[in-house]
């Protein structure tokens, strides 16, 4: 059923970046790793505080990099666990914590794209390819970070076409950018309701890269056309 593919859609955060760990799990494990002294669910009401407010306020500016982006990200869940009582941190405490967890991260996300990028450049050669992403407004910039520009015929972001994900007219607008029929079109995502479901419902062809999600939800994995657990099953 996948010998027809002429093209791919990708998601950006959560597969290319983390191995198709959830966000939130990538910096619980950092917080550990990091000995930040709060419990699990302190931080996950921490880090949906954080994702709300950088969803709901343009604090990220469009010429962020990823680094900035984190660095900001973290500063926001840390400050809520200080103000809610649940970290009694001092000053220094706190930037120490800080720029461990943000230098933790980063280094997983270079480590993660690196690989990513293996598999991208040997797709590219075949494939013409868009990513789709909910991101906040800098992802151009976080492809370049990460030298993932030459990759892409076209970059479809939340932020600038005013759709989000699992809204599936995200999708349409990548399958129109990439000139295909959405039946030839390949959508690689972790996210099974914001890419899986969506990208099924236009008539592409699906790829679920399924890590480590938020939730122990179990989803019907005959859905998809392929279920994978590294690019490189691509």
């Amino acid at each position: 059923m996948m010998h027809e593919v002429k093209g791919y859609i990708f998601d950006y955060g959560g597969t290319l970046d983390t191995a198709g760990c959830h966000w939130g799990k990538v910096l619980w494990y950092a917080y550990q790793r990091q000995q930040v002294p709060v419990t699990e669910q302190q931080f996950r009401d921490a880090y949906v505080y954080g994702e709300r407010t950088l969803g709901n306020s343009p604090i990220i500016k469009p010429d962020f990099t990823f680094y900035r982006t984190l660095d900001v990200k973290i500063r926001l869940e840390m400050e809520w666990l200080c103000e809610h009582g649940a970290w009694n941190a001092n000053l220094e405490e706190f930037n120490q914590a800080h720029d461990a967890v943000l230098e933790d991260v980063y280094a997983f996300v270079k480590k993660n794209t690196a690989h990513s990028r293996e598999v991208l450049t040997r797709l590219v050669q075949d494939y013409p390819m868009v990513l789709v992403s909910n991101f906040y407004g800098n992802v151009e910039v976080v492809l370049r970070e990460f030298e993932f520009d030459k990759f892409f015929k076209s970059v479809v972001e939340s932020a600038v076409v005013g759709i989000r994900k699992p809204d599936a007219r995200i999708f349409k607008i990548g399958v129109e950018r990439l000139g295909l029929d959405a039946e030839d079109v390949v959508v690689v995502g972790d996210s099974f309701y914001k890419d899986i479901e969506p990208a099924r419902k236009i008539g592409c062809k699906t790829v679920w890269f399924k890590g480590e999600g938020w939730t122990d939800k179990l989803y019907d994995e005959s859905l998809p056309n392929q279920v994978i657990t590294d690019l490189n099953q691509l």
